[in-house]
């Protein structure tokens, strides 16, 4: 017993005091977290980014001017006015997302296409092909002011009231040879009936004015989330890159009894009166340890600095994170286990360390892979690891969570250990 401490206590002490080892290793996770989480939502009391529009107005009619007072006036949107060589260059050159021409003479074609009438007026969108899902929202933003501002001006402006005056004439002349006119004639007649109600003063300060169609319905949007706090963002970035520079500390203990054969340090310690068992358990011991402690060390500093909370039980957070650490522990062994030389595991630790990080879900939501691949993930250690953490951190959820991330990554660390005693064991009877 005292063997094994005192070897535990030297594999601590070597790691703690390669002080820039250490630095490294706490602030790279720390600093990467730090921006992902601002990437993907940040903390909720920061304002949601907008995006950055171009608007070119080349026509000056009332439904124009309408609906760029609309656009300028959207809490997604940040329209700078300008003229299309320069929106076209400022989207060119990525400094803005997108650029709305609308064109001239698009006040009287609107209305005229919306009752087919006309041709329909187009407006051209110069977008950046990098973000393609910008350019879907703010067709849905134009599409829902420009629907709007027409069919206010259609109700009640000059611009409609013309229209439907001169269509009025032109099918009463129709209708008696074109009795599939006769219908439409009725509309524009209800239509001219809407607009004289209203063009009618209002009878009191509070009578509803003129409005054109809007969405029939509206949304509430209510985050699923347990505790009490809202979410975010930086709960899961931290999750995720704790998760992937821990386990590059697990390789680094692998590769370092990989050197240790290589010295002949290993030989030695076998001829030491110290078992087999107690040298892997040492290191097992000892790796566990310092991941603890520093995952410990990076949700602090996410705690104190980005509000990263425990929202869930605080007991499973601490079991999901031991476990975590026993299973990067036993990966490490794995590696020095199997590994040839220390150069060639390496590449392929870091290689597979990065493929399961990805799985994970630590890079991105795992939610965008493909179907297939989500259910590949149920088979990854990482996958528990992230989700364990995000459940015990912003979505609040209690300890029967916890249990299972812990189970699955106990299960991981026992195929790993088991895996490297018997290739220990294995080489051991060949010395």
């Amino acid at each position: 017993m005292t063997a094994l401490l005192a070897l535990i206590r030297k594999d601590i002490l070597l790691f703690f005091g390669d002080r820039r080892a250490l630095i490294l290793t706490i602030l790279m996770p720390i600093v990467l977290g730090a921006f992902f989480g601002y990437i993907f939502g940040g903390s909720p009391k920061e304002d949601a980014g907008k995006i950055d529009v171009a608007l070119v107005m080349q026509d000056d009619s009332t439904i124009a001017r309408n609906i760029g007072a609309a656009l300028k006036n959207d809490a997604s949107l940040n329209v700078i006015e300008l003229n299309v060589d320069d929106a076209r260059q400022k989207v060119l050159k990525g400094k803005l997302s997108a650029a709305i021409v609308i064109p001239t003479g698009f006040g009287d074609a609107s209305i005229k296409g919306l009752f087919g009438a006309g041709a329909k007026p187009e407006i051209a969108l110069y977008y950046d092909p990098s973000q393609t899902a910008v350019l879907q929202m703010t067709k849905g933003l134009l599409t829902q002011h420009a629907m709007q501002v027409v069919t206010a001006e259609l109700a009640g402006g000059e611009t409609g009231k013309k229209f439907v005056a001169d269509s009025l004439a032109e099918l009463e002349a129709k209708v008696a040879s074109h009795s599939e006119n006769k219908a439409l004639r009725n509309v524009l007649s209800s239509v001219k009936e809407l607009q004289i109600e209203n063009s009618k003063p209002a009878l009191s300060a509070s009578a509803p004015a003129a409005s054109g169609l809007t969405l029939p319905f509206v949304t509430r949007d209510e985050a699923m989330i347990s505790g009490p706090a809202r979410y975010n963002g930086y709960a899961h970035s931290f999750a995720g890159m704790s998760v992937q520079f821990i386990l590059f500390m697990g390789i680094d203990a692998g590769i370092s009894l990989l050197l240790a054969r290589r010295l002949g340090l290993w030989n030695r310690l076998l001829a030491a009166p110290v078992s087999l068992s107690s040298i892997l358990a040492a290191r097992a011991a000892s790796c566990t340890l310092i991941a603890f402690a520093l995952l410990c060390i990076i949700f602090i500093v996410a705690g104190l600095v980005f509000e990263v909370r425990i929202t869930g039980d605080l007991l499973g957070f601490l079991g999901v994170g031991l476990c975590f650490a026993i299973m990067t522990a036993t990966f490490g062994l794995l590696i020095a286990a199997f590994g040839k030389t220390p150069e060639a595991a390496r590449s392929m630790a870091i290689f597979a360390t990065l493929i399961m990080v990805m799985l994970g879900g630590a890079w991105v939501p795992s939610f965008i892979f493909p179907q297939w691949m989500q259910t590949a993930t149920l088979f990854v250690p990482t996958r528990w690891a992230v989700d364990g953490f995000d459940a015990m951190t912003w979505r609040g959820l209690g300890i029967d969570v916890a249990l299972e991330s812990m189970i699955v990554q106990i299960a991981f660390a026992l195929l790993f250990g088991s895996l490297a005693i018997w290739k220990f064991r294995r080489e051991a009877e060949r010395i």
